[in-house]
């Protein structure tokens, strides 16, 4: 098959890729990513290909039968961006609610209602957020100007020139580490999606079993009441069929 070319098959490969990683709460590009290594091909491209593709199903209900794939799975999200007052203003009250005494993690969730979704959203801006202060704390690092050309150096203007190169040192080991950081933290971020993701998903599996175990006891009480009710008819009945035989032997003699 020529790398060109997409076939059926790796069409709903891709397609169920995709549902999978947002099952499992991850970002999307890692099933472009997965999907390029397999086929060989650049992450961008299996990106593009796919939100093309969905337009075309759209249009192609025959093919989308054909394929047996999901649009409603597949619907795209418009990113809708922090304004500057707002952001400010989320910051200043997840701020707030951390000082009360809240985790990270509840403050965004007292904030977006126990939308688990936004509570992810506004938990990636508070982080990005300090990470944002961060490297600006660092810029500020000042460093010292050398206003006067001069041919010669005196033994302050060489402790100067010292301070200055040890600040840049320190700047750049700043951001070496303030790199690694906000790479474990992505890291680590990811994880926690994924267990919430997964915590929510259990449950709502144990709340429907809850439902259906109550449903089963109810269930269960009507059977034994019917069942008693029947025992009860039929000795009922049984005594009559006895009576009646007895008055019969009684009137024989």
């Amino acid at each position: 098959m020529k790398k060109g070319i997409w076939s059926n098959q790796e069409v709903k490969e891709l397609f169920n890729q995709v549902e999978q990683t947002k099952k499992s709460g991850r970002p999307l590009k890692d099933a472009f990513i997965a999907h390029a290594e397999r086929y060989t091909r650049k992450p961008n491209s299996v990106r593009n290909y796919y939100y093309h593709e969905i337009d075309q199903l759209g249009n192609d209900l025959t093919r989308l039968k054909k394929l047996g794939i999901d649009l409603e799975k597949h619907k795209k999200t418009a990113i809708v961006f922090f304004s500057s007052n707002e952001e400010q203003s989320l910051m200043q009250e997840i701020t707030k609610l951390i000082d009360s005494g809240m985790s990270v993690r509840k403050a965004c969730l007292t904030l977006s209602n126990g939308n688990v979704e936004q509570m992810l959203r506004y938990q990636n801006k508070y982080r990005n957020y300090l990470v944002k202060q961060k490297s600006e704390a660092i810029d500020n690092t000042k460093v010292i100007k050398f206003t006067k050309k001069k041919t010669t150096l005196n033994d302050n203007d060489i402790q100067s020139l010292f301070m200055g190169l040890v600040r840049l040192v320190k700047r750049n080991a700043l951001e070496q580490i303030n790199d690694k950081y906000k790479s474990e933290f992505d890291r680590v971020n990811n994880e926690l999606r994924k267990a919430i993701v997964e915590i929510h998903n259990k449950e709502k599996a144990y709340s429907e079993l809850k439902n259906e175990i109550a449903k089963l006891q109810k269930d269960n009480a009507k059977l034994s009441q019917d069942v008693m009710k029947l025992r009860c008819d039929k000795a009922s009945k049984l005594k009559e069929k006895l009576s009646i035989k007895q008055n019969a032997n009684v009137v024989e003699a």
